[in-house]
């Protein structure tokens, strides 16, 4: 079942020298913010890449969304978090310690990885539920369901265009990601029954979602 929607979707035309000015609006700043839900960027596709960044440029606001996504933490962030609407998301995720909890998440550790122009197919029906929290809704965390595996093309950022399977919590990661690229935030995907406050959270998240379905009736 193909989860791919961004090429069906109507993108905004931006012209390459605005888009410019404002890639370089945000890079003037040291730590750039990281825009809330309820900020338009976060509800409009953003555009392809193609061109209208020197490599310089690129390499400079791929660094500084590192940077941004390792300081909120995260283990994702996308160009629309931080006001640029171009199809670029960051992502890595060292795992965790419990055995438990990575068996349970599937959570493997994930290098630093750059997708551009991201589009992604489930591999089959199979779908996993856990909690997600996103750096642009904080203080909230809510179960989705996702795809336990997914297969991904992007491309890097030397130019080559790559197809890769991922699965677990990596495959949950691209998919948070690539919803970001397609104006999705992900509410709106989320069991909003489960949503839980930060200071809640801790009692439903861990390993799985099971006391949280018994506990919140979903």
């Amino acid at each position: 079942m193909s989860t791919d929607t961004s090429r069906n979707q109507v993108r905004p035309e931006l012209p390459a020298g605005a888009l410019r000015e404002q890639v370089e609006a945000v890079l003037s700043v040291d730590q750039p913010r990281i825009v809330a839900a309820g900020d338009p960027v976060l509800r409009r596709p953003a555009v392809d890449v193609d061109g209208q960044l020197d490599d310089d440029t690129l390499g400079r606001l791929i660094a500084t969304m590192r940077r941004v996504m390792h300081a909120a933490p995260g283990v994702g962030l996308a160009a629309p978090q931080i006001g640029i609407p171009l199809r670029i998301a960051v992502l890595e995720d060292e795992g965790v310690q419990d055995p438990v909890v990575a068996q349970a998440r599937s959570r493997t550790p994930l290098p630093f990885t750059v997708l551009i122009n991201p589009a992604y197919e489930a591999v089959d029906h199979s779908l996993h539920a856990f909690y997600e929290g996103c750096l642009s809704v904080p203080g909230y965390q809510a179960v989705v369901e996702r795809h336990a595996r997914i297969t991904a093309t992007y491309t890097q950022p030397d130019g080559v265009t790559v197809t890769a399977g991922f699965e677990g919590w990596p495959a949950r990661i691209v998919q948070h990601e690539t919803d970001h690229l397609d104006g999705r935030l992900y509410l709106d995907r989320a069991i909003i029954r489960s949503l839980s406050a930060n200071s809640e959270h801790g009692r439903w998240a861990q390993p799985t979602v099971d006391d949280a379905r018994r506990g919140l009736g979903f």
